[in-house]
């Protein structure tokens, strides 16, 4: 896969979280035709709805704010500005549940449906959706 057209590593941390320095990454990168196809149906779904959900803000209200320019850090802190302040405990429940999706929970047959179609369907060593990502996306588990 061409490392243009895939979002950043989910297991880079903003503000010491998981994954949103991933959806904002997808925000700019769709903004300026860089996002690879498949990305595009679940922007501000799936797990981008979760992160957004967890942060108490609008994905599109989040969208104009990192499309007017705002960095990582900078549309962080609008959402704690604008949702929900995270706590040090709060984080630690985002990044352990992110950290452990799809492995036996209720999320396990949408992962199982998405390695089948990538051509990875036999990878035991893919059991979480940050695996699957990694893998997916070229990068070492």
């Amino acid at each position: 896969m061409t490392a243009q057209l895939t979002p950043s590593d989910p297991r880079i941390t903003v503000g010491g979280l998981l994954y949103f320095g991933r959806m904002v990454d997808k925000i700019r990168k769709h903004a300026r035709g860089e996002l690879r196809a498949d990305f595009h149906a679940n922007l501000g779904k799936g797990m981008d709805g979760r992160m957004c959900n967890f942060l108490h803000v609008g994905y599109e209200a989040l969208k104009a704010e990192v499309l007017a320019g705002a960095t990582d850090e900078q549309a962080l802190e609008w959402c704690y500005a604008h949702g929900h302040r995270l706590n040090d405990d709060d984080i630690v429940i985002w990044n352990d549940f992110l950290a452990k999706r799809g492995d036996r929970d209720a999320s396990t047959p949408i992962l199982e449906k998405y390695k089948a179609e990538a051509g990875f369907a036999n990878r035991a060593d893919v059991r979480t959706f940050l695996e699957f990502w990694a893998v997916d996306e070229g990068r070492t588990l």
